[in-house]
């Protein structure tokens, strides 16, 4: 199979089921654990939004000129609490509107170690995948993304708002009561609860009580030193597939993580 490489997809079930997209095509990965795999990078990269050649990748798969008009590429997806969008400056409105001006979810997980996170509404548990979560807890939904990164601000004061990939890498954590964290966090930042419906309506944050959702990864063996493949590197990553893991192939020769590898061509085979 040949074709460019975007982040995997998965589904969640008993444990959690991988495709990884090669051009126009999905090859399900769960069956090639414990098997040899070889991918292989032709030296072409393909933007993923105007599919012209680029010599670089830009914000996970764009070429340069993307990665500047577009609004998925603009600083304020990686800081929602920066959002412009009221300012009637976002790059594309439109875009914005499908996107941000949407509900979305404040959430808490169990990566590297205790984390809160944010994602739009569409994207559970796919989001928690992504990151390599094995457990977590939907635990307030918002009417923004500017709001949940507001919100997501003051809880990063007191937890991490992000993954050591290294850690999470080497096997999984000792469950955590979410619940009881949840508990325990949201009454720190009641006052910034307020400012925020104060300013954005009461229909502005919603209180949830879901149950925990536990996530099983396919994974045979994890490595006990982590060693990252390159494709700038390295053009040819091969060995036994030991797992899977958020958007990282586990080999016995290294790791890869597929999503930065977005609209690399690659051929892939056995």
């Amino acid at each position: 199979m040949q074709g460019t490489l975007s982040k995997m997809k998965s589904s969640l079930g008993e444990v959690v089921d991988y495709y990884l997209p090669i051009g126009d095509q999905q090859l399900h990965l769960n069956p090639f654990i414990g098997k040899q795999l070889t991918l292989t990078h032709t030296g072409n990269i393909f933007c993923c939004s105007c599919g012209k050649k680029t010599k670089k990748s830009y914000s996970q798969g764009h070429c340069f000129p993307c990665m500047k008009k577009l609004a998925s590429c603009d600083m304020c997806i990686m800081k929602p609490e920066t959002c412009h969008y009221a300012k009637g400056t976002c790059r594309e409105p439109q875009w914005g509107e499908d996107n941000c001006m949407v509900p979305h979810y404040v959430y808490l997980s169990n990566t590297s170690a205790l984390k809160v996170g944010i994602t739009r509404h569409t994207q559970l548990p796919t989001r928690w995948i992504d990151q390599g979560a094995t457990q977590a807890l939907a635990v307030l939904k918002v009417k923004t993304r500017q709001i949940s990164g507001l919100v997501e601000v003051a809880i990063a004061e007191m937890v991490a708002d992000k993954t050591n990939w290294r850690t999470m890498l080497k096997g999984n954590n000792t469950d955590i009561d979410l619940h009881q964290q949840a508990q325990l966090l949201l009454p720190e930042v009641k006052q910034k609860l307020a400012e925020i419906t104060a300013e954005f309506g009461e229909d502005a944050i919603e209180y949830l009580t879901n149950d925990i959702v536990d996530i099983h990864y396919p994974v045979d063996h994890f490595p006990t030193k982590i060693a990252s493949h390159n494709f700038d590197k390295e053009p040819v990553v091969s060995g036994i597939l030991e797992g899977i893991k958020g958007q990282y192939l586990l080999f016995d020769t290294g790791v890869i993580n597929i999503r930065k590898f977005s609209s690399y061509e690659v051929i892939v085979a056995e």
